[in-house]
């Protein structure tokens, strides 16, 4: 496929556009600047931006224009959410947010060469705006009645909270956003979540009508599975792009376990992985569930995509070592603390034996039962069957001084975690 646009609807990633044929011309008549915005409302953008961020480094692969914008004004606002209203961040947590963000984003896109992304960030032309400068340029192109009607508002005005005339205002502060990237840098297309569809055409109305230009904006779908739920959870937990918030482990260990029903789907979203390629692993699905090749080329290649290619083979080492296929030994501390974090377990002093330490993590109800298991040759420390039911944990048992990993059987887990 030469044309991007095909492209982005074979991966899944179109779900509405302002025009789509006038898109495709715009496309077709050479490259295009484009954006997308981030606002900085966590320490770290989470597995629905990385959506975004694949989109732009399709585009900017394809020879097109790409701005990453930061929203440093946006965020201290809150975009409105269907339900309630947002906590206001401090400007110094939004300004802690944006430093974190922008260098979270470099590795996505190629900041170098001739075709090199632009990072901007919406404060540095909002934050000299006076209100009655806002009012007069910006808000006397917008009508309220069509204001109130969009999904996000709509939602919030029917809702016993309403909606504060903060964030009722964001869509106007989007649009400025457009309208300047469109002024300074011919900015004509605009991307986001289905979710954004909104306040991504307050942008083109805007410009259209201060303008009298005609731009583009096309949104990507929510990733759900294949109950309805959104993609992204674990446990209540967002899967954040920040390996001090989730860590490369877990990161790939979500995708690893993603279901069968959506694996081929998130494999076009965010793999290069071509037509033929995707569907020899959707074959392996069908016919083969049970090799877990999809997931697994799921898991290796969005895991380097977001933490490179080394995190990459040290978690898919660790991940082989936990269940006996590898050198437990092998793994640097910070993997290790990383791979049996989520292990039940408990603290075990050096000395304990290690039929006590079986009790204490969970992996047998008594100490019979787990002489039972040593004896049946199903109980094992670092991966190393232990026949000798008086077996006693030494320090050197600790891997790294910090925790030894338990086993009974071949699929339950635990971990030893040295007492201070």
């Amino acid at each position: 496929m030469t044309d991007i646009f095909d492209e982005l609807q074979w991966r899944g990633l179109v779900a509405q556009s302002t025009d789509e044929a006038a898109l495709r011309e715009a496309l077709a008549e050479g490259p295009l600047t484009l954006y997308c915005g981030f606002d900085p409302t966590a320490p770290s953008l989470h597995f629905g931006n990385l959506v975004q961020l694949v989109v732009l480094r399709r585009f900017q692969r394809a020879g097109h224009h790409v701005i990453c914008l930061v929203g440093g004004s946006t965020g201290l606002i809150g975009d409105p959410r269907p339900t309630s209203e947002r906590v206001l961040k401090t400007k110094e947590q939004t300004a802690s947010n944006v430093a974190r963000i922008k260098a979270l984003v470099q590795p996505f896109l190629d900041f170098d060469g001739a075709n090199a992304a632009i990072l901007v960030d919406n404060l540095d032309w909002t934050a000299s705006l006076t209100a009655l400068d806002f009012l007069r340029d910006v808000g006397k192109h917008f009508r309220v009645n069509q204001m109130v009607k969009k999904e996000a508002i709509s939602a919030r005005l029917e809702s016993q909270e309403g909606i504060s005339y903060t964030e009722f205002s964001y869509q106007l502060l989007q649009a400025l956003d457009f309208r300047h990237l469109y002024r300074t840098y011919g900015c004509t297309l605009q991307t986001g979540g289905s979710d954004q569809w909104g306040n991504l055409t307050a942008g083109v109305d805007l410009i259209h009508r201060s303008e009298g230009a005609s731009v583009h904006c096309f949104t990507t779908p929510l990733l759900v599975d294949s109950g309805g739920t959104k993609f992204g959870k674990s446990e209540g937990n967002a899967v954040w792009l920040s390996a001090d918030m989730t860590s490369p482990y877990s990161f790939y260990q979500y995708f690893l376990n993603i279901e069968d029903a959506s694996v081929v789907s998130m494999l076009k979203v965010f793999t290069d992985l071509g037509q033929d390629e995707i569907a020899e692993l959707e074959r392996q699905v069908k016919e083969e569930p049970f090799r877990r090749a999809a997931q697994k080329a799921l898991a290796g290649d969005i895991t380097t995509l977001v933490h490179g290619a080394d995190a990459t083979a040290a978690v898919q080492a660790a991940s082989e070592a936990l269940f006996g296929k590898g050198e437990l030994h092998g793994l640097d501390a910070s993997t290790l603390t990383d791979a049996t974090a989520e292990l039940p377990g408990a603290r075990i002093e050096v000395g304990t034996s290690f039929v006590d330490a079986l009790v204490a993590a969970g992996l047998v109800d008594s100490r019979n039962a787990a002489r039972r298991a040593i004896a049946d040759g199903g109980a094992s420390l670092n991966n190393v069957k232990v026949s000798d039911p008086d077996r006693i944990l030494g320090d050197d048992d600790f891997l790294h001084g910090t925790v030894a990993v338990l086993k009974r059987g071949r699929k339950s887990l635990a971990a030893a975690r040295k007492a201070d």
